[in-house]
């Protein structure tokens, strides 16, 4: 026993020096000089300023929305107000791939760093794999600035930082923004990849995001500025040595736009930002507020009235009547089952619409969610879980914003009481809750809210798998069908032996907190 105690001993004096060591080598690049640098405001001058202006005139105070529900219009959205931007654009994500999606808005970005607009560019580290060497070469360019947050400083492979940097490099930004010219964002949930806007062939993630105008595009640029400044996000430049190959990423880009999938969807996308800009497409106009993280999460030094979680229970108060949420990543936790079920037991409407195993794209996440599903069951919390689909027509497929044939749920929307609808990067589970940072946008539309209750109150039925308890107190499984017969489930649908032992021993971990 002595000996297993000197070893151990050992081990973890022998592994703090080697942290202490490769902290030494690897540090982080000093950042304590540097002067903050702020968004430039709407202006008149540009087309989409005007645009805002005049309409915002009949509005003031008030906010523009439209919600972007198919990820064709999502990326269109996008690439357009990239290809407007006369004055500035600052772009925030948690993801960005090096895939048609990716390189056709990094083009635009670049094409418009070339006619003059100042791109501020601020990307997750863990999230773009395999980019160093365009993001350096971009970061070279003139107007063209990208900076990164909780990065490794170990390059390749960067998995190697999590090593003796851990409970930093496990902090990340999952924000996602997008903001033209001072005057018009996109914000939501998407990321910036293939799967995201369901180019190709392969399976997709079915989300949301809205188009937004006035009040709050000042509101969430300072957001931006706080971040682009923090103490967590630095320069490319001071981690990835060199300045790329601006030609290798033209060579690629070309590549991608004389692709016929580029090609087909530039020809066939009619976007919402366009018929907005033309005066096509009417905004709604009213209350909307920014609820997101201070940035200081990122460094784990945020208190709890500085965190989204608090800010949005103290913005949205008592839910009185009805809560329909929708969350890819579910893992209430106790404090969360609690306030859902006494939410429910007091009277109120409470549905829940995540993944099932078969659709979910982190097994552990579905482990964590499973903990606490008979509870929400006990206290007639609704649950339904999104399966993968090949029966309905595609008249029913064109009703389902959160869910597709070969579709997996990625979507992270609540509406309230019939009278507000949130729309954001937010998952209700920990890593959202207490380690990443997050944002989303709180909206004041009996309008939007209702299209998300209509939902559970019809498509969402035919496409997901619904949990309930037997009088005898079993949890089963019920999937209605088209032609109106039902299939009841003794076992988790679609899940294999190996799939449900794997769930049961990850639930017997102590991992919840990274969930």
């Amino acid at each position: 026993m002595k000996r297993l105690v000197k070893f151990v001993l050992a081990s973890l004096a022998f592994a703090t020096v080697a942290i202490l060591i490769a902290r030494l080598a690897f540090p982080l690049p000093d950042i304590t000089g540097r002067s903050a640098s702020l968004a430039l405001p709407a202006s008149a001058d540009t087309a989409l300023g005007a645009t805002v202006s005049a309409e915002n005139a009949a509005y003031p105070g008030k906010s523009g929305v439209f919600p972007l529900l198919g990820g064709h219009d999502a990326l269109a959205s996008r690439y357009a107000l990239i290809k407007a931007a006369e004055h500035s654009i600052d772009v925030q994500y948690y993801i960005w791939h090096d895939d048609i999606s990716g390189i056709l808005l990094l083009d635009a970005l670049y094409q418009a760093a070339n006619r003059g607009v100042r791109v501020r560019l601020l990307l997750d580290d863990n999230g773009v794999p395999g980019l160093d060497s365009f993001m350096a070469a971009l970061n070279a360019q003139e107007n063209f600035e990208i900076r990164l947050f909780n990065p490794s400083t170990i390059r390749s492979p960067k998995l190697l930082g999590y090593s003796f940097d851990f409970f930093r490099m496990n902090r990340r930004m999952h924000n996602k923004s997008l903001i033209v010219d001072g005057a018009v964002a996109i914000i939501g949930g998407r990321n910036i990849g293939d799967e995201y806007f369901q180019i190709g062939d392969q399976d997709f993630y079915v989300d949301m995001d809205v188009l937004a105008a006035g009040a709050i595009i000042p509101e969430t640029a300072q957001m931006f500025d706080q971040y682009w400044n923090s103490q967590s996000v630095f320069e490319v430049e001071t981690l990835i040595a060199g300045v790329g190959d601006i030609e290798a990423f033209k060579a690629r880009a070309h590549e991608v736009l004389a692709s016929a999938e580029a090609i087909a969807f530039l020809q066939e996308v009619r976007d919402s930002a366009s018929e907005y800009k033309k005066g096509r497409l009417q905004l709604e106009w009213t209350d909307v507020q920014l609820v997101a993280d201070d940035p200081v999460k990122g460094q784990g030094t945020a208190t709890r009235e500085q965190l989204l979680i608090t800010r949005l229970g103290q913005t949205i108060g008592r839910v009185e009547t009805s809560l329909d949420l929708v969350s890819a990543y579910f893992v209430p936790g106790e404090e969360g089952t609690n306030w859902l079920s006494d939410m429910a037991e007091a009277g109120a409407d409470v549905r829940v619409l995540t993944n099932a195993m078969n659709t979910t794209d982190v097994l552990m996440v579905h482990a964590g969610y499973t903990k606490y599903r008979r509870e929400l069951l006990e206290a007639s919390v609704a649950l339904y879980e999104l399966k993968l689909r090949g029966t309905p027509s595609g008249a029913r497929l064109q009703s389902m914003p959160f869910g597709l044939s070969g579709a997996s749920l990625h979507a992270k929307t609540f509406a309230i009481d019939g009278e507000m609808v949130f729309i954001g990067s937010f998952n209700f589970d920990p890593r959202s809750a207490m380690l990443n940072c997050e944002m989303g946008l709180l909206i004041a539309s009996p309008t939007m809210a209702r299209q998300v209750s209509e939902r559970f109150d019809g498509p969402i039925e035919m496409a997901s798998y619904q949990p309930m308890l037997t009088p005898n107190d079993k949890l089963v499984w019920r999937e209605p069908l088209e032609n109106g017969e039902t299939i009841i489930y003794q076992e988790e649908p679609g899940a294999t032996w190996l799939q449900q032992f794997t769930v049961v021993v990850l639930g017997l971990l102590p991992i919840e907190w990274l969930l």
